[in-house]
């Protein structure tokens, strides 16, 4: 995300954030626009955390649709945002809608990164389990395959490229 932001940023993309808690979305921009000059925010929008009205829904998409963003972030959880960005296909006119989960917390500040040593090897999930387990554990245990995927990289190769 940061990447694309710099790229961006000297290609006039325009950008619309959707996700995080009330104020996140904002912070994100301040700090995005601060960061890389000439960044195009276009529009951000927080939703609330339960499901919405169509109506609520229909202005929503409305109020993205009116800011012609090039890209459209979507910061609200995995599986949500995917569920969200495949119900909003040909309705939401963006080109592109990009889901990146945790992107808008640690972007905004409000939740630090791992440490590089873990990041370089592919743990940061590890560190986001340790940093708030009562919220994650029953994320990471729905998904089938992620015991093998956790096996699969404690004995691979110790060495990521980054």
């Amino acid at each position: 995300m940061e990447a694309a932001c710099q790229v961006s940023a000297q290609n006039g993309w325009r950008h619309f954030f959707y996700g995080g808690g009330p104020g996140m979305a904002e912070a994100l921009r301040e700090r995005l626009t601060a960061r890389h000059t000439g960044l195009q925010v276009v529009g951000v929008h927080s939703p609330p955390f339960r499901p919405l009205a169509p109506e609520e829904d229909e202005r929503i998409i409305e109020q993205i649709n009116a800011c012609h963003p090039d890209i459209v972030w979507v910061g609200i959880s995995s599986p949500k945002q995917e569920r969200w960005m495949a119900g909003h296909l040909g309705r939401v006119s963006a080109p592109v809608l990009i889901g990146v989960g945790a992107a808008f917390d640690y972007l905004s500040g409000t939740k630090r990164r791992a440490p590089a040593w873990m990041q370089r090897p592919g743990l940061e999930w590890l560190h986001r389990l340790m940093s708030e387990p009562k919220r994650l554990w029953r994320r990471y245990a729905q998904y089938p395959l992620f015991s093998v995927v956790v096996a699969a990289q404690a004995l691979g190769p110790k060495r990521f490229e980054d």
